[in-house]
């Protein structure tokens, strides 16, 4: 059990730094920046 917890924890966390990434890109490209 506890090892399904870390798991699901641990995906929360990629999709939490995906989402922070895509949101920064998307400021980048807002202020003129070229974004790869």
């Amino acid at each position: 059990m506890p090892k399904h917890v870390f798991v699901t924890g641990g995906v929360a966390s990629a999709l939490g730094k995906g989402l922070t990434a895509s949101s920064l890109g998307r400021l980048l490209k807002m202020r003129g920046l070229r974004v790869t």
